[in-house]
């Protein structure tokens, strides 16, 4: 196992004094990496609220300790303040990417981002069981039910990925193409490709409630 999946990382600051503490708060009950993932997982997907609208030229909304303290961020920024909570208590941990086909995004995103494709969509994968195991924790369960998507769960031993179809069985997310999987974030190529597809993204900091939203889909 390469030691970089355990240490502390720009992004994924995993030896911030908040970091630490709220990881080890988390699991104190845990007594394995299985069950100290779970836990993880749940904790990060349902406390920290999930929002599109933040300026995502920022470095700060991508840096664990910064979302943490904030209690929210996208899917990058939970992302890396999961594998942040992960490395925190020894579990060997990274971030993955792919572009996803969002069916269900709200207008005002889907104008913002300039379309339906969502680049760099991320996932955190621990190391369980001498397997790397997908896990996503954006949407907070709270969202999920406005919007009418099943919340995604983990059992730390299958990929937790998001669902194909909402509770309605209309399409919800595809997956179009795998970007690789990363001991922290890549910002600098996150940035660039923001640029290129999705200038609006960038510098935009107009705050908002995205769970209002639902019924706009």
């Amino acid at each position: 196992m390469d030691a970089q999946f355990l240490q502390s990382a720009e992004f994924i600051d995993s030896n911030s004094v908040n970091i630490r503490d709220f990881a080890e708060e988390t699991v104190r009950t845990s007594p394995s990496h299985h069950d100290k993932a779970i836990a993880l997982y749940y904790r990060v997907r349902d406390g920290i609220r999930y929002t599109p609208y933040l300026d995502f030229g920022d470095p700060e909304i991508y840096r664990a300790s910064t979302v943490l303290h904030a209690g929210y961020g996208f899917c990058i920024s939970k992302a890396s303040l999961l594998a942040a909570c992960g490395r925190a208590v020894g579990i060997p941990s990274r971030v993955g990417f792919a572009d996803v086909k969002n069916h269900l995004n709200t207008p005002r995103l889907r104008e913002m981002n300039g379309g339906d494709l969502m680049r760099w969509h991320a996932f955190t994968e621990f190391y369980l069981h001498g397997i790397w195991v997908k896990s996503t924790p954006a949407f907070n369960q709270e969202l999920c039910t406005r919007f009418r998507v099943k919340p995604l769960e983990f059992n730390g031993r299958e990929d937790s990925i998001f669902h194909p179809f909402d509770a309605d069985q209309r399409k919800h997310m595809e997956y179009v193409h795998e970007r690789g999987s990363f001991a922290d974030i890549p910002y600098a190529a996150i940035i660039n490709t923001y640029k290129r597809y999705s200038p609006k993204l960038l510098g935009n900091n107009s705050g908002g409630d995205f769970g209002a939203e639902a019924e706009e889909v």
